[in-house]
């Protein structure tokens, strides 16, 4: 038997008793989520910056609690909908109710926001939850199961701290619904072990995101944004630019433009930077490092195991079989490849993996409308900017 079954069991019973239903109930939940980001802000900031110098998260779920708190009243509210031949003499509705008892597996790369944010919707639906953050990021792991647990109701909230195995052992229990993020390959995983048991989930995955560059763009602003894009938080976020597609002459423009923007963001040193992070972990240190050895590098790479530090690198020459392309960077190394067309682009992008997000920069609308009508997407965002 799972040695989780026990937790729950408990939360599950809480959950039938109808506990977290009433708004009250939910309100106060969120508030005191509220409170544990308030009063614990220092120690959330040191844990993330002894973890991966990551700090942007605090905001972003600040935000996400505001914005539940204002609406929570009217989203609880049933839906009267239009009624058909058959149902003319009832009561035609739709009534949101919670799923019961949900899992929540967090990532790494940004281990509240990934973690917290899908608890506040979870709370706010009326959940009881059990809460797996990242075992990598073990300041943080460690700050959330001592202590978020004294925020919220120990009866319907729960922290799990567990490594691949235990997981593994979680996950063999029933769940009403589950929610995670992270890599295809854990995904895989992740709806295996919910297929046995129908549990809806839902998988935020990276994927190899691809930033179409056209001829007819502001160079310096296309810089600017893809070099923001893929080496914040040193390139460690799902929808970061992974390779850029463009024409041999808008490479020659653009090399000089990305060496610019990565010294205005970065100073001449990115090492000595305080903004420009390092990689997790020793394994993922090694895993990106071997992707240095694809193409020839025009910008940066240089490495240094101890910090675990990648300088933001860029990439040419770069051979579609090369190992670079064969998988989620998710570290500071930005590949290009030059194409001959936007047809050209399309087309290598059609022949793989759908990607997560798309980048599209041009100044000629019938670009961007072409490129944004003919890629299909694993979850529909694309961005297309106007760049002129």
């Amino acid at each position: 038997m799972s040695p989780h079954a026990e937790l729950v069991s408990r939360l599950r019973a809480a959950w039938l008793s109808g506990k977290t239903r009433p708004m009250e109930y939910r309100l106060a939940q969120l508030e005191a989520l509220g409170r544990f980001l308030d009063e614990k802000k220092q120690d959330i900031l040191e844990a993330t910056a002894a973890d991966m110098l990551e700090v942007s998260e605090l905001s972003i779920c600040r935000s996400e609690l505001n914005h539940t708190l204002n609406n929570l009243g009217a989203w609880m509210k049933d839906k009267h909908v239009e009624k058909n031949w058959a149902t003319q003499l009832d009561s035609a509705f739709i009534r949101k109710d919670p799923y019961g008892v949900v899992l929540i597996i967090g990532p790494w790369n940004y281990p509240i926001n990934l973690l917290l944010v899908p608890l506040i919707g979870a709370i706010a639906a009326g959940n009881c939850v059990v809460m797996k953050p990242s075992e990598i990021t073990r300041n943080v792991e460690r700050l959330v199961a001592e202590t978020l647990p004294r925020y919220l109701d120990e009866d319907c909230f729960a922290v799990v701290t567990a490594g691949v195995e235990e997981t593994t052992r979680l996950l063999e229990n029933k769940f009403d619904y589950i929610f995670f993020t992270g890599s295809p390959s854990v995904g895989r995983i992740v709806m295996t072990a919910a297929a046995k048991h129908l549990t809806p989930v839902t998988l935020e995955l990276g994927g190899k995101n691809p930033c179409y560059v056209s001829d007819s763009c502001n160079v310096q602003n296309v810089a600017r944004r893809v070099a923001w894009g893929r080496f914040f938080n040193a390139g460690q976020t799902c929808v970061a630019p992974d390779y850029v597609l463009c024409s041999v002459e808008m490479q020659e423009k653009l090399l000089p433009a990305l060496r610019e923007a990565i010294t205005e963001f970065y100073g001449p040193n990115p090492r000595e930077s305080p903004d420009f992070g390092r990689i997790v972990g020793d394994r993922q240190f090694q895993r990106v490092q071997a992707l240095l050895h694809s193409g020839h590098t025009a910008i940066g790479g240089q490495t240094d195991a101890g910090e675990r530090y990648i300088a933001p690198t860029v990439l040419v020459e770069v051979q579609q079989d090369d190992p670079v392309m064969q998988e989620e960077i998710f570290g500071p190394i930005l590949p290009i490849l030059t194409v001959t067309s936007v047809d050209d682009a399309i087309a290598f992008i059609n022949a793989r993996e759908r990607p997560l997000v798309l980048y599209v920069f041009s100044s000629r609308k019938e670009v961007r409308s072409w490129a944004g009508s003919s890629i299909p997407l694993s979850v529909g965002r694309i961005l297309l900017w106007p760049s002129g």
